[in-house]
C-alpha cells in the first residue's frame, strides 16, 4: 500500500497516490514567471510584452534571453523609478507615455501585454484597470491590450505561461451555437511541433483545429460547449479551469513526450472526434516507430540511471514517466511545485511505486535526500545547478525543458538528448580528472 509522507502526519496515512507523497512546505528555489515571456513572445508573433518591473526586471530578461546587442525582442520593460516610488510621478500617465512609443517605434504590433512583476505587485499597481483604460480610451487603434502578472512572489516560471493564457481565454469569442465541433491544444508548443501535430490531425480528418496560443493575435479562435481542449503542458491550471468555464470540454491522456505519450494523447484526440481506429494506426505508425528507434539509441547511454528532479516545471511527473518507461532511468525522487491531479492522473498512474513524489518544497530537506541517494543526474532550477555541480554532481537545467521543442514523435530523440549530455560531460570531467 502506498503512503502519504507529511510533515504533520504519521507515515501510515493512507493515499490513493500511486507512489509516496512527500507534502514540502518550506524555503522555495523557483525562477521569476517573467521568464515565460522569452518563448511567448516567440510564439505570439505580434504581440508585445511590456513588464512594469524595476532594473532587476530587465536585467533578469536580458540575461535569461541572452539579447545580443542588435537584436530587438518584442518584450520590454517600463523601470519602476524611485519617484514612482514617492508618489512624485503618476504611474499612469508614465504608463502611457511608454505605451505610445512602442506603437510609434512597431506599428506592426496588435497587442500589447501589460505585464505585473514584484514591484508592480508590491505597490499595487492596477494593470488590469490600466489596460481596460487604454483599451477604452481608442487612442491606438487596432491594438488590444491585455494584462497578467508574472510576479516571483506568486508564481514560478511555467505558471507565468499559465495566467497569460488564462488572460487570453477571457478574450476569446464565443462559438455561435450548433458550431461544428472543434479541437483546441492549449499550451505553446515550438512552431515546427505545432506544425507536425497539425498535419497528423488533418491526416487522422480532424480539421478544425486551434493552437492557444496562437501565431497572431488577430486570429482568435472561437471557444464553447462545441470545442474539445487538449492540453500540451500540464502547468496550465488556471487556463483549463476558465476553458472548462466557458463550455469545453477537457480530456486528461498522458502529456506528448515520447512516444508512448505522443500516442496516448492523439488517440485521446481521435476517440473523441471519432476516428477508426485502424485509421489512426496507419497515420500514427510512420511516426511512432521513428520515435522508438531514437529512445532505443538512447536508452543505451541512460538505462539504468537514477535521476532525482527537483520541483521547478511542473513537468517533471511526465518526464520521469518517459525517461523511466521508454530510456529505463531510475527516478528516485520526483519533485513538482504543485501536483495537479487531474490533468496528471494518466501519468501518476504510469510512475514507478518505489519513487518519492513530493509537490512542493523545502530546498535543504531536498538537498539532504538528494546528497543520500547520490543520483547520476539531477534535473533542477539554475540556481541550484552550479552549486550541485560543485559538489560533483551532474545536473540539467530545468528551464532547458521548456525552451527546447520536445513534444511529439520526431522530437523524442531530442528529449533524451538532452539527458545524455549532462551525463556524457560529467564522464569526460571525470576522466580528465583521472
Amino acid at each position: 500500500m502506498t503512503t502519504v509522507l507529511d510533515r504533520t502526519t504519521s507515515p501510515a496515512t493512507p493515499s490513493t497516490s500511486p507512489a509516496p507523497l512527500l507534502r514540502e512546505r518550506g524555503q522555495r528555489e523557483v525562477f521569476c514567471g517573467l521568464t515565460s515571456i522569452i518563448w511567448l513572445h516567440r510564439k505570439l508573433q505580434d504581440a508585445f510584452f511590456l513588464i512594469v518591473g524595476s532594473r532587476t526586471c530587465a536585467h533578469l530578461m536580458q540575461s535569461a534571453a541572452g539579447v545580443m546587442i542588435f537584436a530587438e525582442p518584442r518584450f520590454a520593460t517600463a523601470i519602476i523609478e524611485d519617484r514612482d516610488l514617492a508618489g512624485m510621478a503618476d504611474l499612469h500617465d508614465e504608463l502611457d507615455r511608454i505605451v505610445a512609443r512602442v506603437v510609434a517605434r512597431r506599428p506592426e504590433i496588435r497587442m500589447i501585454v501589460l505585464v505585473g512583476s514584484c514591484p508592480s505587485e508590491v505597490i499595487k499597481l492596477d494593470l488590469s484597470k490600466a489596460a481596460e483604460r487604454l483599451q477604452a480610451r481608442g487612442q491606438h487603434a487596432g491594438v488590444r491590450f491585455l494584462t497578467y502578472t508574472g510576479s516571483g512572489i506568486e508564481t514560478t516560471f511555467t505558471e507565468g505561461e499559465d495566467r497569460f493564457l488564462a488572460s487570453l481565454v477571457t478574450a476569446l469569442p464565443a462559438q455561435e451555437q450548433n458550431a461544428k465541433p472543434r479541437l483546441l491544444v492549449a499550451g505553446c508548443l515550438a512552431d515546427v511541433v505545432e506544425d507536425q501535430f497539425r498535419r497528423i490531425f488533418t491526416a487522422l480528418g480532424i480539421e478544425q483545429v486551434d493552437f492557444l496560443p496562437m501565431r497572431e493575435s488577430t486570429v482568435m479562435p472561437s471557444v464553447g460547449p462545441s470545442t474539445t481542449v487538449l492540453l500540451a503542458q500540464p502547468y496550465l491550471t488556471e487556463t483549463a479551469r476558465l476553458l472548462q468555464s466557458r463550455g469545453c470540454q477537457l480530456l486528461h491522456p498522458l502529456f506528448p513526450l515520447g512516444e508512448e505519450g505522443t500516442t496516448a494523447w492523439l488517440r485521446a484526440a481521435a476517440d473523441a472526434f471519432g476516428v477508426d481506429p485502424g485509421r489512426f494506426e496507419a497515420i500514427t505508425r510512420p511516426g511512432r516507430d521513428r520515435a522508438r528507434i531514437a529512445m532505443t539509441r538512447a536508452r543505451s547511454e541512460l538505462e539504468g540511471k537514477s535521476l532525482f528532479l527537483f520541483p521547478d516545471s511542473q513537468l517533471e511527473p511526465a518526464l520521469a514517466r518517459v525517461l523511466s518507461r521508454e530510456a529505463g532511468m531510475v527516478p528516485i525522487e520526483v519533485g513538482t511545485p504543485f501536483l495537479n491531479r487531474q490533468h496528471l492522473s494518466a501519468e501518476l498512474a504510469l510512475l514507478p511505486s518505489d519513487i518519492t513524489l513530493s509537490e512542493g518544497q523545502d530546498v535543504d530537506s531536498q538537498l539532504d535526500r538528494l546528497r543520500d541517494a547520490a543520483p547520476d543526474l539531477t534535473v533542477c532550477g539554475m540556481g541550484l545547478a552550479n552549486p550541485l555541480e560543485a559538489e560533483g554532481f551532474a545536473t540539467k537545467w530545468s528551464i532547458e525543458l521548456v525552451f527546447t521543442p520536445i513534444q511529439g514523435y520526431d522530437q523524442a530523440g531530442d528529449l533524451a538528448e538532452l539527458f545524455m549530455r549532462p551525463l556524457r560531460r560529467r564522464a569526460l570531467l571525470q576522466t580528465g580528472r583521472a
